[in-house]
């Protein structure tokens, strides 16, 4: 029920990624079960694909994520993380309130142990055909540089497993290549990863080398990377409006990826983008199935057992 052309886009993408997906996966649809009947009908789909959750309330885009994701249980964002957490769904994807989905994220599923805070991240393509990421890109406008440190590890771990590049070279997106530049965030951060044997760190990253070779993940607090996120998409949006796209631009069409996961919960949780369409849903929808199947929690998790002590549960 989430995101501004729902549930419309939302169950037409559903329906296309049923048609591409195997059949030993189950998608499932969580919101106002009439509605959902009523759209699969529309459209000629078989409700028979689907499982359906019925969850009548909705947080809508503008509300206040912790207040929704409290305030209304029978939300599809607030049902949709109860049948994570109980392990009958694998992944949950919305391109709805994004904070109520990092809400339910923290404080239903959790952090990985020894994860400081989760991130989320977006692709990059690169002129010579591979793809980068960024991260963070919105969900930390304030960190740190032990934040920063970690954020390498995910986009690392993320870049080997999902995206099948090996020994990923990180870059720390800066304001010149030096080790010296840049704020007091920057010059901390490279101090941490100078010398760092849990990540291949290559330095500095200036913003007009995103797109090159140079580096495959690109770390930066989120607002900067929120920034560079949202100038991308609108530099898109007016090149293909004038007609100016090819198929190397083509790429940077945020239908073609869908959504982002946040790295460094215990589960799989996708969140997309607001103005999503059915193309858009559907790459979400397939993509969660890939990270799923990478398990990049355990993977992360094992990956900080490296260098952060983690307590071992009791049991009680």
């Amino acid at each position: 029920m989430g995101g501004d052309f729902a549930p419309q886009a939302t169950i037409a993408g559903a329906i296309l990624a049923y048609s591409e997906l195997p059949q030993n996966v189950t998608i499932v649809l969580i919101g106002d079960k009439e509605t959902i009947l009523s759209e699969l009908a529309k459209n000629g789909a078989s409700s028979d694909n689907f499982e359906i959750v019925h969850a009548p309330e909705v947080i809508s885009m503008g509300e206040h994520p912790t207040k929704a994701f409290t305030q209304k249980p029978n939300s599809s964002i607030s049902v949709g993380f109860k049948l994570l957490k109980k392990n009958e769904i694998d992944a949950f994807s919305s391109a709805g309130n994004t904070g109520a989905m990092l809400v339910g994220s923290i404080y239903t599923i959790n952090a990985v142990p020894g994860i400081l805070r989760p991130c989320t991240t977006t692709i990059l393509p690169k002129e010579n055909g591979s793809v980068g990421i960024l991260l963070d890109v919105g969900t930390l406008p304030d960190c740190k540089p032990d934040i920063m440190y970690q954020f390498a590890i995910l986009g690392s771990i993320y870049a080997q497993n999902v995206l099948n590049i090996d020994n990923p070279k990180v870059g720390l997106l800066n304001i010149g290549e030096e080790e010296e530049k840049g704020n007091i965030l920057c010059q901390s951060t490279y101090k941490l990863m100078k010398d760092t044997k849990d990540f291949n760190f290559i330095g500095n990253i200036e913003a007009r080398d995103l797109f090159k070779e140079k580096a495959d993940v690109y770390v930066c607090d989120g607002f900067t990377g929120n920034i560079i996120l949202k100038n991308t998409e609108a530099v898109y949006r007016m090149m293909a409006k004038r007609g100016l796209t090819d198929e190397y631009f083509e790429r940077f069409n945020y239908e073609n990826y869908g959504g982002t996961p946040i790295l460094g919960i215990n589960s799989t949780v996708l969140i997309g983008h607001g103005i999503s369409n059915a193309k858009a849903i559907k790459n979400m929808i397939i993509l969660s199935k890939e990270v799923h199947e990478a398990k990049l929690s355990q993977k992360i998790t094992t990956a900080l057992q490296k260098f952060i002590q983690i307590e071992p549960e009791t049991s009680k």
